[in-house]
């Protein structure tokens, strides 16, 4: 009835957890990016189909899956390896699937991000609502890194959560992912900046808060000290604080992420100007 994708690339450490919230699934596709790890042998042990392809950016990445690979059902359920799907959100995606009627070709949902072992409510993360189960035939992806969806057809909400662990390999593998994640960042910010203008209609588009969450991105791209306003944002305005010391921590690791992105933007200017003027002479 649902198919469900996992992208990995070195996940031995995450993947039996997420593959044990996904019992249920006859047809889960897990497309590696050349693992060393023990990732693509317990993958094999737990049924999955493996299909190999060179990662070159996210959006790329998830248009390659959607349209090239066969699932089994209608219905595709993506996961992160880091990622686990509670019983009461199986309920729900397999109620849709089930229904003839249904109007919807996608639908987003909410995550609980953990962190220290604590639920990471507020530090401004929470909710983001992202697009996990749709029809693939009906769904393209853009940007280098955390994708948008266009859907081509409606889409509906789902009420249940997924759960994202992705501390559950230490810090060092989060800096390190967020250090890849900043460079495409910076180079989507550039082109923010060149090629587009704020949607202001949408930053208060309060129905639709996937617009809204574009809308603010391109806002915050024009924004001075973005990595101090990143964390009063987290920390006060959205009473990051009352997460506690986790709070705190996630805030300040976030707020580096966005200092990574500003510096990078700064280097990509200058390697480019630099180009222009050896070019010239």
């Amino acid at each position: 009835m649902i198919s469900v994708l996992i992208l990995t690339k070195n996940e031995e450490i995450n993947l039996p957890h997420c593959l044990e919230s996904l019992r249920w699934c006859d047809d889960i596709v897990v497309l590696d990016s050349g693992s060393t790890d023990r990732t693509v042998e317990i993958a094999q042990q737990a049924g999955c189909r493996v299909i190999h392809r060179t990662f070159d950016n996210w959006s790329s990445h998830l248009n390659w899956a959607g349209t090239q690979i066969q699932y089994k059902h209608p219905w595709v359920y993506y996961s992160d390896a880091d990622e686990v799907l509670p019983e009461d959100l199986r309920t729900e995606i397999h109620r849709i699937a089930s229904d003839p009627k249904g109007t919807h070709v996608a639908y987003r949902l909410r995550y609980k991000n953990f962190f220290m072992g604590r639920w990471i409510k507020h530090c401004g993360i929470y909710p983001v609502w992202v697009l996990r189960f749709y029809r693939p035939e009906s769904v393209r992806w853009e940007r280098l890194v955390n994708p948008t969806a266009v859907v081509e057809g409606t889409s509906g909400r789902l009420d249940s959560h997924f759960h994202h662990f992705s501390f559950r390999k230490g810090i060092f593998s989060w800096i390190d992912k967020h250090n890849q994640y900043s460079t495409n960042e910076a180079i989507e910010s550039i082109r923010s900046l060149d090629q587009r203008s704020i949607p202001w209609g949408d930053i208060f588009q309060w129905k639709d808060p996937a617009a809204r969450r574009v809308a603010l991105k391109e806002l915050s791209f024009r924004m001075p000290f973005r990595s101090f306003l990143r964390f009063f944002y987290m920390y006060v305005f959205k009473l990051g604080f009352l997460d506690g010391i986790p709070g705190y921590h996630y805030c300040k690791l976030l707020a580096f992420y966005e200092y990574l992105i500003t510096l990078k933007i700064q280097e990509l200017r200058q390697q480019d100007s630099v180009g222009v003027e050896r070019g010239q002479g």
